[in-house]
């Protein structure tokens, strides 16, 4: 099939963004942003930073670096703006009218990402509620400019049909995929409770987008989830079953990776599915050993973390990538209660996992040893689904058993 040239020619944007502070952070986050655009299939053709001590509220950047941008986006031929923050409505539709050009900002870019990766019924509500959300306070900006904004970045997903929609019809949309997203949230609920009757320990793998969670998922359990070495590969969480050596299951459900300045749209959309970390019983906390921006992308996975309210938790902190050249040691997280270096594409280090997986469901069980008469050795089946049995022995006055069980069941195993 041949290709137009409108479809084989990538948008060319300029990044912008705004440093507050001293320090690398602000040129960190947009590589980070070019590499985002870059993924929504937009070409960056150039980066001007501006140091402020606040952001305009007005127009993001001052007056000044405007008229350098301007020239720069002339020079450079590019088609779009991408600012490295979530801009107000006045802010784009300012900085627009300065510029002559589309605008975007990096909840557009994130959003738009998210539309285009979204692949099951929930992803898709999660995704269109977060950008209706995000357009609904643009509706009268974005009117004005939409014979400019034609196709390409920020127009996937509900598109220019739904941002033509008067407020009205955008309430009632948006009114509509909550309560599509309450239903999908209760059965989650069901889900848990089910998973919390059958005992079963849970363990959630968070971290930085693009840090190798789905290959880890992938390794330990032949999961078969999406892997691409970009910044959202998959979005909808994948659970699964882990069969530890000594015979005892964990679940192990994936979530969608972390990102500097997540949209705050995107984190109330994706809340239910975020929450999969909350209600599990230990986090594997996966982190980029070979990235410079390591240490910068473990604070922003804590801080997200905290904004969910998961808290209290064991955590297994994964170097994960170490395969790669210019790994030297171990990055320390004084916050995890272990930490292990890894290969997820590879398997290195993943037996290790496995035994600190094992020892840490030890620590929330409870050490039994006793005999069952013939007659209740179906409570041994029992224990052997849902504890670690280690040592059994067929004796004449019945089965001497030696096991750890979960608190849960300990009153079903011990009858009097």
């Amino acid at each position: 099939m041949f290709q137009t040239e409108a479809e084989e020619k990538k948008e060319r944007v300029l990044l912008v963004g705004v440093s507050l502070q001293e320090g690398p952070e602000a040129e960190e986050s947009l590589r980070e942003l070019k590499e985002l655009a870059k993924t929504a299939g937009a070409e960056s053709v150039g980066m001007v930073i501006q140091n402020r001590e606040q952001i305009h509220p007005g127009t993001y950047i001052g007056k000044g670096k405007i008229e350098e941008v301007k020239q720069m986006a002339y020079a450079l031929e590019a088609d779009a703006i991408l600012c490295d923050d979530e801009l107000t409505p006045a802010q784009m539709r300012n900085l627009s009218q300065e510029l002559d050009r589309k605008v975007l900002d990096r909840t557009l870019i994130i959003l738009d990402i998210f539309a285009s990766r979204a692949s099951t019924s929930e992803g898709k509500i999660q995704v269109e509620l977060a950008q209706l959300k995000y357009r609904q306070a643009r509706l009268v900006g974005l009117r004005d400019s939409l014979s400019r904004l034609g196709g390409g970045i920020g127009t996937r997903g509900p598109g220019e049909k739904k941002l033509e929609m008067d407020r009205r019809l955008i309430k009632s949309r948006i009114a509509q995929l909550g309560r599509e997203l309450e239903e999908v949230k209760r059965h989650r609920q069901v889900t848990r409770s089910r998973r919390s009757r059958q005992s079963m320990p849970v363990a959630a793998i968070v971290g930085y987008t693009n840090a190798g969670k789905s290959t880890l998922l992938n390794t330990l359990t032949g999961a078969r989830v999406l892997e691409e070495d970009k910044l959202f590969a998959t979005l909808d969480p994948t659970t699964r079953i882990l069969e530890l050596p000594s015979g005892q299951e964990i679940l192990l459900t994936d979530t969608v990776g972390f990102i500097r300045k997540l949209p705050h749209h995107l984190i109330d959309a994706f809340r239910s599915t975020l929450e999969e970390a909350k209600y599990a019983d230990l986090i594997l906390h996966v982190t980029d050993a070979s990235s410079e921006q390591a240490e910068s992308q473990m604070k922003v996975v804590y801080e997200t973390l905290g904004n969910l309210g998961v808290t209290g938790k064991p955590i297994v902190t994964l170097f994960n990538k170490c395969d790669r050249a210019g790994v030297q040691e171990p990055l320390r997280d004084p916050k995890a209660d272990r930490t292990l270096v890894v290969s997820a594409k590879y398997g290195d280090g993943l037996e290790e996992l496995k035994a600190v997986l094992e020892e840490l469901i030890n620590e929330r069980n409870v050490l039994i040893e006793r005999v069952y008469t013939y007659d209740e050795a179906g409570i041994i089946q029992l224990i052997r689904r849902q504890g670690q049995l280690l040592e059994e022995d067929y004796r004449p006055e019945g089965i001497y058993v030696r096991a750890y069980v979960p608190m849960d069941i300990y009153g079903a195993v011990t009858p009097r």
